[in-house]
């Protein structure tokens, strides 16, 4: 739990404050939730309001894991990414694809199958390292995407984009080992900017679907009152 963890090319002991741009770029995620809380507040939806918090929380579990480097912080930072990525698949099967709740909370579910076998494929990349393990995203964005493009071209664009800026973050988080000798300072501190412009970015397309009227989902649905 307490064991301490030297992965990324700026941290070179220790101390608190070994990883510095690591740790101070976190910001960037708390940055990102606060415009998106302003954003939401304004007509606010249960799954928008949590997914601004949740992008808060990533933020500080971040940090956490920078700061301290142990055990317990890698899980403090990974388990708010998971619930952003869980919420986020619910609310894309729920109101991209007009699913009723218990077929969306389902189809969230097979994200866990999904991941088992795609990252260990993603593995396989040669240099690709431990970002194999967020690769299966990038992915499974781009395939919504495609499936919407007809259906709904407008969130079929904004998830696009966000599939671009997250293969964009991936990039800079891959290349942190690589380029450590010329670039002591790393590339991670540039994964969490764009990760959260990447984040931020997937809750507004959210909550652009969510001001629409949506006919498709409550007509005859009797749905209105679920999670929205």
């Amino acid at each position: 739990m307490f064991e301490a963890i030297d992965g990324y090319c700026e941290r070179l002991g220790p101390e608190y404050w070994a990883e510095p741009l690591n740790a101070l770029s976190n910001l960037a995620f708390l940055i990102a939730a606060l415009v998106m809380w302003l954003r939401v507040r304004r007509d606010p939806k249960p799954l928008t309001v949590a997914l601004a918090g949740i992008l808060a929380v990533i933020g500080v579990g971040s940090y956490l894991f920078h700061t301290h480097a142990q055990r317990w912080a890698a899980t403090a930072d990974v388990l708010p990414i998971l619930a952003f990525i869980l919420t986020y698949l619910y609310a894309a099967n729920r109101h991209y694809w007009h699913l009723r709740f218990w077929p969306a909370v389902g189809a969230t579910a097979l994200f866990i199958p999904y991941a088992a076998v795609f990252v260990p494929l993603f593995a396989l990349i040669p240099g690709l390292g431990s970002s194999a393990g967020y690769a299966p995203v990038p992915l499974l964005i781009a395939l919504y995407a495609a499936g919407l493009r007809r259906r709904d071209p407008q969130v079929a664009r904004g998830l696009a984009i966000g599939a671009g800026l997250l293969v964009l973050s991936l990039t800079a988080r891959t290349l942190d080992g690589p380029l450590c000798t010329g670039f002591p300072a790393g590339t991670h501190w540039i994964w969490h900017i764009l990760n959260a412009v990447m984040l931020g970015w997937m809750i507004d397309v959210l909550r652009r679907k969510l001001a629409m009227p949506d006919r498709t989902a409550d007509a005859g649905t009797g749905n209105r009152g679920e999670l929205r």
